[in-house]
């Protein structure tokens, strides 16, 4: 289906991308998220997941009492995000209030979850996704199953859907917010723009190194000076050492879902994107919004992820998450 047109309108002093974009990961917004989740009276359980051989994977089902509900959603964090970020927490809580349940998932190597496996998270291990996804359903069957992420999350929520058939998965509906299409288009984004957010993504992925260094000394012996590697050298390393990949192309080139990727998608794909995101290159949703199965909604801003409403640090996407599912069921 062809782009539709945002309705996401924040106040002109909200409009700034950057502003957005940290506004999104703000400590304040961090209180709100817990508050609004608390506010659900939801039981919350944890949730060690076989996904694959020796592969596990933590997640967190949330559903209230009592209600019997109209479908079950996993929600797919950002890299270096996990199932507590505040993204992930206010999705939730729109969810739940809409009537559905939630597993928030973790991907391996995020949230507390580096001691859970022995090898080292990357983008390509889509296949303990599915897995994931699959114990999932089998978990808490007969209900509706949709799929929900953000950027690197949005990412593994089309390559779901690409998946589903194939893989047997009973999904029924994807929705991604700002999702990564082309990783080597994002890289080079990174690269050129503002510092902040490549340096911020260098520090979180450091600290998750050290963390899975120190846990498993044996076979991550890597000294700090790969640790000081900027970005692109620090993924290079990666791919070389712990993937089956040649090179850094093929590597991006794995996980994308650019190009003509998507135009067979055999379940529907709701995607939200702004059009001033600073790390998701906007040319590369020119083809995909006249997909058959894609609906597309630009936002003139938003920055990454962030899509704030107003000074109470109400967020946008996670209503409209909510929205399209619940307008699917």
């Amino acid at each position: 289906m062809s782009q539709a047109l945002g309705a996401f309108d924040p106040p002109r002093w909200l409009r700034g991308p950057h502003l957005q974009s940290v506004l999104g990961s703000s400590p304040l917004r961090a209180i709100r998220a817990r508050a609004r989740l608390r506010a659900c009276a939801a039981h919350h359980q944890d949730v060690v997941l076989e996904a694959g051989p020796g592969v596990r994977l933590h997640g967190v089902h949330s559903a209230r009492p009592g209600l019997d509900p109209r479908g079950l959603v996993v929600l797919l964090h950002g890299w270096e995000g996990s199932v507590d970020s505040n993204y992930m927490r206010l999705t939730a809580a729109r969810l739940l209030d809409a009537g559905f349940a939630v597993f928030r998932l973790n991907f391996r190597d995020h949230g507390d979850s580096h001691h859970l496996n022995e090898g080292l998270f990357h983008s390509n291990r889509i296949d303990e996704i599915v897995e994931a996804v699959r114990a999932i359903a089998a978990r808490w069957p007969q209900r509706p199953l949709f799929a929900a992420g953000y950027s690197l999350g949005g990412n593994f929520a089309l390559r779901l859907a690409l998946r589903a058939h194939s893989h047997g998965l009973p999904l029924q509906r994807v929705v991604a917010v700002c999702p990564l299409l082309d990783p080597a288009r994002a890289m080079a984004a990174m690269e050129t723009g503002l510092p902040l957010y490549i340096r911020y993504f260098e520090r979180k992925w450091r600290r998750s190194l050290v963390r899975k260094r120190d846990l498993f000394p044996h076979r991550h012996g890597f000294a700090d000076d790969v640790l000081r590697l900027r970005l692109r050298a620090l993924t290079e390393w990666m791919v070389l050492r712990h993937t089956d990949f040649a090179t850094l192309d093929d590597y991006f080139e794995g996980y994308s879902v650019a190009g003509e990727r998507l135009r067979g998608l055999p379940i529907p794909a709701d995607i939200l994107m702004s059009a001033d995101d600073p790390v998701i290159p906007l040319r590369d949703f020119e083809q995909v919004a006249g997909f058959p199965n894609v609906q597309l909604e630009l936002a003139a801003h938003g920055g990454h992820c962030g899509f704030i409403e107003n000074a109470s640090l109400d967020g946008y996407a996670e209503r409209w998450v909510a929205a399209r599912l619940a307008a699917a069921v």
